[in-house]
């Protein structure tokens, strides 16, 4: 019995739109937080419950895109983390902001070592280096929503620019891989 390998080049395609998505994602999501983020209402509610919600199945996505690339445990260990903050975030929110902040930023720290982790592992290609910056920014940024919960006027401003970053990351990584499509 042999196990067939997909090149760097066969899982771009499908990572690259993945990316592209989540780029666009993360834009618009930002927009509406900015929004609705003088409080804790049901819309920014939602929007912060959708956010991990979207990142499990970006994770679940890539996952099956890239799993004859090679092992995605670390995929599915985002898989479940994220959507376990999508329900840690939904019971924080009736705390305040302070906690959501909590919640977010150990989130932010957990999923970028894992992000991190997938980056190192995928090097190779060419689309990943921005992908290892993106965590460890995200582990920093994580650190710093945690800081700030507790501190007076706490805001849900600064998810928006988190996911900002995030987002035009993605969109580094997608461009990034357009080389390998391309063949360039």
């Amino acid at each position: 019995m042999s196990t067939v390998t997909a090149s760097p080049a066969a899982v771009a395609p499908s990572l690259r739109r993945l990316y592209f998505v989540r780029f666009g994602f993360a834009i618009v999501w930002a927009g509406l937080l900015i929004a609705t983020a003088s409080s804790l209402g049901p819309i920014s509610v939602t929007l912060l419950v959708l956010y991990p919600l979207f990142d499990g199945v970006a994770a679940v996505v890539d996952a099956r895109s890239s799993k004859a690339a090679g092992p995605a445990l670390s995929l599915y260990v985002n898989i479940a983390i994220s959507w376990g903050t999508a329900i840690g975030l939904a019971f924080a929110a009736s705390s305040g902001i302070p906690a959501v902040l909590r919640v977010w930023g150990a989130w932010a720290v957990v999923s970028g070592l894992i992000q991190l982790a997938v980056g190192v592992i995928r090097r190779n290609m060419a689309g990943h280096w921005p992908m290892i910056i993106s965590g460890a920014v995200s582990t920093v940024a994580g650190t710093s929503f945690v800081l700030q919960a507790a501190q007076q006027g706490a805001s849900l401003v600064n998810l928006a620019g988190y996911a900002t970053l995030g987002g035009l990351f993605f969109l580094a990584s997608a461009l990034r891989l357009g080389r390998v499509t391309s063949g360039l």
